[in-house]
């Protein structure tokens, strides 16, 4: 059972249950083919983007990061196979199910949690193929976000057609109660970051620090990318930033992320904290236009509504 959910005793109107529940076991893909095979810079990249140093990704010898397993079947943007990919054989079942629980007015979807399995270390050269199963529907389940459905899928990975890993991923299809409209999306708080959302509520940034390397870490996470260090503790932020990099949300429209209710366009940051690591954010202060890579910025809170607040980083027009 996930952190604030709790089940809806099983009744008529769940009568949709039965039929989504048809669709456990059914293939989502077979025989797939990846997109690219392992390669050294999206490792690189990979690396870059989440400030993880371990000589194991570099020099000849390097392998991939295992988190990376479930990249290495992606699509990309588009979502459309290589022309030459005339193994792959995606299964509409997914699809139709997803429809079928929109239909039904489910229409929102998060992601809750993934797992993984690591069987051997991916290296670049490796081909990738995978299979894919709709692995369970879970019964209705009402959730501080709204009332909906878990759907978990399994992936199996294999690397030059060996077991590599296996990756199950786990979203939540649910009804938004009417009173969210408004407000902004709640986070999802679980046990790996729950202390940083206690720190919010205290008007405080933590940063996780190993105590066995001193390595800092941002987002939260149970284990030391660094040293594989179990033990941390916390470290609160200064406040001072600059921006790394950023987007302008321009859709859709949602009036929750614009004081003047308009909805957008609206900036969103990958700011580098001044302790070198990094977290996103709104950029507020300045219009979304004068947002810039290397633009100072200052930690401050945000009252969204009175039921959360969030970290958000001031900037100032001659900054």
């Amino acid at each position: 059972m996930k952190p604030g959910v709790r089940d809806v005793k099983p009744d008529a109107e769940d009568s949709l249950y039965d039929r989504l529940a048809a669709y456990a076991g059914r293939p989502a893909a077979t025989a797939s083919t990846g997109k690219d095979p392992v390669n050294a810079p999206m490792i690189r990249h990979w690396c870059e983007a989440l400030g993880d140093t371990s000589p194991a990704y570099r020099g000849p010898d390097a392998v991939a990061p295992p988190t990376m397993l479930q990249v290495w079947t992606m699509r990309g943007l588009t979502g459309e196979p290589e022309p030459h990919d005339a193994t792959d054989a995606r299964s509409t079942a997914y699809d139709e199910l997803l429809g079928l629980l929109e239909g039904a007015g489910y229409t929102s979807v998060v992601a809750t949690d993934c797992e993984q399995e690591y069987l051997r270390p991916l290296r670049p050269g490796d081909l990738i193929t995978f299979d894919a199963v709709i692995e369970s529907v879970s019964r209705r389940k009402t959730t501080r976000l709204g009332t909906g459905y878990f759907v978990t899928t399994r992936m199996d990975v294999r690397a030059n057609g060996e077991p590599a890993g296996t990756h199950r991923f786990r979203i939540l299809k649910y009804r938004p109660p009417h009173r969210t409209k408004d407000l902004r999306p709640r986070p999802v708080i679980n046990r790996d970051n729950a202390g940083f959302w206690a720190g919010v509520a205290e008007h405080r940034l933590l940063i996780q620090r190993c105590t066995n390397c001193a390595t800092l870490r941002f987002p939260w996470l149970p284990g030391c990318n660094a040293c594989a260090g179990q033990e941390w503790d916390t470290v609160e932020a200064s406040g001072e930033g600059t921006v790394f990099s950023h987007v302008v949300m321009h859709h859709p429209s949602f009036p929750a992320f614009d004081p003047s209710g308009v909805g957008g366009p609206y900036a969103v940051a990958l700011i580098e904290l001044s302790e070198g690591v990094r977290i996103v954010g709104n950029v507020v202060g300045v219009p979304y236009d004068k947002v810039r890579v290397g633009l100072p910025v200052r930690l401050e809170f945000l009252r969204t509504d009175p039921e959360l607040e969030l970290p958000v980083f001031r900037a100032s027009e001659g900054g």
